[in-house]
Order: C-alpha cells, then sequence, then structure tokens
C-alpha cells in the first residue's frame, strides 16, 4: 500500500493550486519602457502548465506609462536612488512606499513563489547596474531592483528567482522544487496539523532535505522531535524556515548520490544479485555523469512498487514536482 492508496492528507494533493507572482513583462504584457515586453516561452509555455500566474509591473503600477524615461538606480549600490534618465526625478520614495504597499497585497494571496525580470531596476533580484552619482565612472552590478528589495526583505523563505537564472537546469530545478515544498507547507498550515501530522509530513520529506543538506536533515530532525514541546504557531513559522532555507542549498551530485545508496539499502534483502547490480550501477553511472538523475529514480521508483515498500514510496524525493516538467532529466 502506498500513499496514493490511503485517503492523503491535503498538502498531498496534486490539484492543490500554485500562485506565482511575476514581472508582467515576462508574461508577453507590452509593459516595457519602450512599450515592448520580454516574453519567456518556457514561463508562458511549460510553467504556465502547473502554475496560476499574478503579473505585476511596478512602474506601470506606479503610474509611470509607456512608453516612458528609463530608470536607473543611482548612488550606494546597498541604498540606491530610482532615478528618470532624462528628467532626472527622484522616484525613490515613491517607488518605496508603492513596493511596501504592493508587497503586502501579495501576501495576502497566498503566492508560492515569484519570477523577477533580470537587470531591472525595480525587479532585478542581484547584479543590477548603478551608477555613480559623480559622472565619468563606470556603473557596478551590485544593485538590486527597489520593489525586488522589499519583497525579498518582507518574505525571506518565499522561492524567489530571475528568469534569465531559470535557463541554469540545476537553478531551474532547485526554484520549482522550493516552489512545490513552499505549496506544502502552506497546505499543511492550513491543515491545522496535529503532532502525528506534521512528523509524517517531516518523514516524507527527509530524504529531499538529505539532498541538499546533511546538517539541515539532523537539525531538522531535532526540531521535528521536540515539536510537542512547542506552540504549535511557533514550530510550524521555525520549521518552515529551517526547511526552505535547506532547500535553497545546492542539491549537488555527491549529496543525491548519498541518498540513492541510503535508498538502495532498503532493497538489500529484496533483490537478487543482477538486480542489485543494475541498481548500483545506474547510481555510479549518474555519480560519474553518465545518466542524468532521472534514470536511478525511475529504477528506485519501479522497485519500490513491485516490492510494495511504503516507506520509501512517500518519499517526496522520488517525485518532488511533476514527472512533465523532466526537471531530473538534466541534472
Amino acid at each position: 500500500m502506498t500513499a496514493s492508496d490511503r485517503l492523503a492528507p491535503a498538502w498531498r494533493s496534486p490539484s492543490l493550486s500554485i500562485r506565482i507572482g511575476i514581472s508582467a513583462c515576462l508574461l508577453g504584457e507590452p509593459v516595457r519602457y519602450d512599450g515592448g515586453h520580454k516574453k519567456d516561452g518556457y514561463i508562458t509555455g511549460t510553467l504556465a502548465r502547473h502554475f496560476d500566474w499574478v503579473p505585476v509591473c511596478p512602474e506601470m503600477e506606479l503610474g509611470l506609462g509607456t512608453p516612458r524615461e528609463t530608470l536607473r538606480l543611482v548612488g550606494d549600490p546597498a541604498a540606491p536612488r530610482m532615478i528618470a534618465t532624462r528628467s532626472g526625478t527622484d522616484l525613490t520614495a515613491a517607488m518605496d512606499e508603492y513596493a511596501r504597499r504592493r508587497v503586502e497585497e501579495l501576501g495576502t494571496l497566498g503566492l508560492s513563489g515569484y519570477i523577477l525580470k533580470r537587470a531591472s531596476p525595480s525587479c532585478g533580484m542581484e547584479r543590477v547596474k548603478v551608477y555613480p552619482a559623480a559622472p565619468g565612472r563606470a556603473p557596478a552590478a551590485a544593485g538590486r531592483g527597489l520593489f525586488a528589495r522589499v519583497l525579498l526583505a518582507a518574505y525571506p523563505s518565499l522561492p524567489v528567482e530571475e528568469e534569465g537564472r531559470l535557463t541554469d537546469p540545476r537553478l531551474r530545478e532547485g526554484f520549482i522544487t522550493r516552489v512545490f515544498a513552499y505549496r506544502r507547507l502552506t497546505a499543511l498550515r492550513e491543515s491545522r496539523p496535529g503532532r502525528g501530522d506534521i512528523v509524517a509530513f517531516h518523514t516524507a520529506h527527509k530524504y529531499l532535505i538529505l539532498a541538499h543538506s546533511a546538517e539541515a536533515y539532523a537539525r531538522l530532525g531535532r526540531l521535528t522531535a521536540a515539536a510537542k514541546s512547542t506552540p504549535r504557531a511557533d514550530f510550524l513559522a521555525r520549521y518552515g524556515a529551517e526547511l526552505m532555507a535547506a532547500l535553497a542549498l545546492p542539491a549537488t551530485t555527491k549529496r543525491h548520490v548519498n541518498v540513492l545508496q541510503h535508498i538502495a539499502g532498503f532493497f538489500k534483502d529484496r533483490l537478487d544479485a543482477a538486480e542489485k547490480r543494475e541498481l548500483g550501477g545506474l547510481i555510479a553511472d549518474f555519480a560519474a555523469g553518465v545518466v542524468p538523475l532521472v534514470v536511478p529514480i525511475t529504477l528506485i521508483n519501479h522497485l519500490v512498487a513491485r516490492h510494495q515498500l511504503t516507506y520509501i514510496a512517500d518519499q517526496i524525493y522520488l517525485r518532488p514536482h511533476p514527472r512533465e516538467l523532466m526537471l531530473r532529466n538534466h541534472t
């Protein structure tokens, strides 16, 4: 019997809606300073089949219209000003006020992630150009957009990424893994869980956590063991923050191999010699970069179903996101 054969908790539901905030230009909306857009085919094609978008354009929503003056960040990269390039109008205070109000509104919409437009003086997450106040010096790619700054400060555990970084297979899988984990966390909180529900949630995420950090795996285990003595809201807040911080760490090949070998240990008394060689060989091939992660995972899923290993079948690690996204075909 697997998790799908029993009455699954709400956080396991495959029909959970997932709302993602996004820079509106990435959806093809003509909101850029020149009246154009930056439509992203992967976002509007592949990801749109799994996510519900909440589009935001800070500059349009501030009332600047389109076409409009270009904007740039100026001054100290740690606290830059937003300046209109032609007129010299300082929009810093207006953007900051708008961003705080809009980010608070977004907090009521149940977002599970956010995709920002790279290099934007309002939405860029990192390495945004900041121009010196005195002319004649080169800009430093060391800033963060003013809207992005408020967003990230308000929701430090929210999965946030720039569209340009999603072209990297590992960063793409990492972001989407965090998005689905964040949505499961939200569903867990909304279900008003008892201690048994919390333990079940953590148990299902053990190998996913281990693939990102052995230290976080141990730390979250201790935290869960002490859940009974901690006020529920406080526990969930701390657990959620710790889990998302762990999943933000890269799941390296070495860490994946460690998890795969742990899982393989559950089959030691169930497989014949040839089957053990096949599984061990695929794990070794993955470690050597010969095959992607999906290859040993596919065999493990087959073996889990055949031998009815409930504990392993329930592990989110084996299916952290929809198979159709094919994210593990490239890692």
